[in-house]
C-alpha cells in the first residue's frame, strides 16, 4: 500500500504479495489493527499492530457458548481455554450484567443481544459468498460491506440500502476471519469489534524473537526463539 498515504491517515487500496501456506484455526496471527478510531468502522492503521490467535476461518460459523469458543463442526480446542474460564469466573464472581461494558459484544445492538458469555452463531464470510440482505445481517456485516464498498449501508424495516439502491441479496468481495486474544478479560478483539479482513494480515507470529522481564528490565533468554504454540 502507499506508505505515505497511510501514514496521513488516508484510506489505502492494499495489494497482497504472495504467501507461504495459509492461516489455520488456532494461529497466532500479526495484522494491521482494523478499526483505530471506530469500532463500526473498518480503516487501515499501519502504526498499529496487533497479535491474537485466529479461532474462526472464512466459511466458518463461529459461536461462544458459556464463554467458551465454538465452531460448528469442529471438535479441537479453539484458543487458551483457561482464559476463556477465568473469564467467566471473573464475570460471575464480580456480577457484571449483559449490559457491562466489557460484557456486551459485537455488534453492541440490543435487537441482537450478543455478549461474551454468549455469542452468535455467526457466519465469517468468505470471498464469493452470497448472503440475504435484511435488518439482521445488515446489522451483523454493515463494517464489511461499507468497507468493501465505500458506500452507506442503512436499513428502514426490512428493506436494506446500499447508497441509494435498494438491495436484497449481497456478494462478498473479500476473506474475513475471527481472531481473540489468550488473555479473553482483557483482550480488544474480533468479540468487540468484528471480523478481520484477510487484507489486514501480515503474516503468522511462529517464534519469540526477544522477550524482557517489564519488572527488571532484563532480558529472558529462556523465552528467547521458543516456538509459539
Amino acid at each position: 500500500f502507499n506508505v505515505v498515504d497511510a501514514v496521513e491517515g488516508k484510506q489505502v487500496k492494499i495489494r497482497r504479495m504472495p504467501g507461504m501456506g495459509s492461516i489455520k484455526r488456532n494461529d497466532v496471527v500479526v495484522f494491521n489493527y482494523p478499526c483505530p478510531k471506530k469500532w463500526r468502522r473498518i480503516e487501515m492503521d499501519v502504526m498499529q499492530y496487533y497479535v491474537k490467535r485466529c479461532v474462526a476461518l472464512p466459511g466458518d460459523t463461529f459461536r461462544i457458548v458459556n464463554g467458551h469458543y465454538r465452531v460448528a463442526g469442529y471438535a479441537g480446542i479453539l484458543g487458551c481455554t483457561d482464559a476463556q474460564e477465568r473469564f467467566m469466573t471473573l464475570i460471575e464472581e464480580r456480577g457484571f450484567s449483559d449490559d457491562t461494558v466489557g460484557v456486551r459484544a459485537y455488534p453492541e445492538d440490543s435487537l441482537i443481544g450478543w455478549t461474551v458469555k454468549e455469542f452468535g452463531p455467526l457466519y465469517i464470510p468468505k470471498a464469493g459468498d452470497t448472503i440475504t440482505m435484511d435488518s439482521r445481517n445488515a446489522r451483523l456485516y454493515r463494517d464489511m460491506v461499507e468497507w468493501e464498498q465505500s458506500k452507506n449501508l442503512r436499513y428502514e424495516g426490512e428493506n436494506v440500502y446500499l447508497g441509494d439502491s435498494l438491495i436484497t441479496t449481497y456478494c462478498f468481495l473479500k476473506n474475513y476471519y475471527f481472531v481473540a486474544g489468550d488473555k479473553a478479560e482483557n483482550s480488544r478483539d474480533s468479540r468487540y469489534w468484528g471480523l478481520l479482513p484477510e487484507e489486514y494480515i501480515v503474516g503468522k507470529a511462529v517464534r519469540v524473537w526477544k522477550s524482557t522481564d517489564r519488572r527488571t528490565g532484563k532480558r529472558r533468554w529462556d523465552r528467547t526463539f521458543k516456538k509459539i504454540e
